[in-house]
């Protein structure tokens, strides 16, 4: 059961077949996915939150769907695939959602709840050298670049903080 957290603008909550819709449209955006590797089809959005949902059931913890007034603006959580470096802490906002601080508000519940609930000792995130945005995310989350990950056949920044930083 993916449990849904609250914040004082946003609920984090499980995937519903009807978000497809929504998020397809979000995931359409060239802007939103130029770093997450190309923009995706309404049949490959659908696919996605397919995995989204199947790693909450193989991990136990995964990316929420993220809702501000009851509309879905993108998904933010734990993240882990086969092969991974790390326990990542990821986000993925509609472009309408940016500049409002909701992908750190959204981010830093993902990182207690992997603190509180799962007892992570580190988080990572996968950041694109170019993506200044998401780098200052991390770097309220209190992340520093320590590596590099090959992801799309391009180097990620690997950003991490301990659980002892935080």
């Amino acid at each position: 059961m993916v449990p849904t957290l609250t914040t004082s603008r946003l609920t984090l909550r499980g995937w519903r077949e009807d978000d497809a819709a929504v998020y397809a449209e979000i995931t359409a955006d060239p802007e939103v996915m130029r770093f997450m590797g190309g923009v995706l089809d309404r049949e490959q959005t659908w696919r996605e939150i397919a995995v989204f949902v199947g790693h909450w059931d193989l991990r136990g913890y995964g990316l929420w769907a993220v809702e501000r007034e009851g509309a879905l603006i993108g998904r933010v959580g734990l993240w882990r695939p086969d092969g991974w470096p790390g326990l990542e802490v990821g986000w993925l906002l509609a472009r309408s959602a940016w500049g409002h601080g909701y992908a750190t508000e959204a981010a830093r519940a993902s990182v207690d709840h992997a603190w509180r609930e799962l007892g992570a000792e580190e988080l990572i995130s996968l950041i694109a050298p170019e993506n200044v945005a998401s780098q200052r995310v991390a770097e309220r989350l209190g992340m520093c670049p320590r590596g590099e990950f090959d992801f799309h056949g391009r180097a990620h920044v690997i950003h991490r903080i301990d659980r002892l930083a935080s």
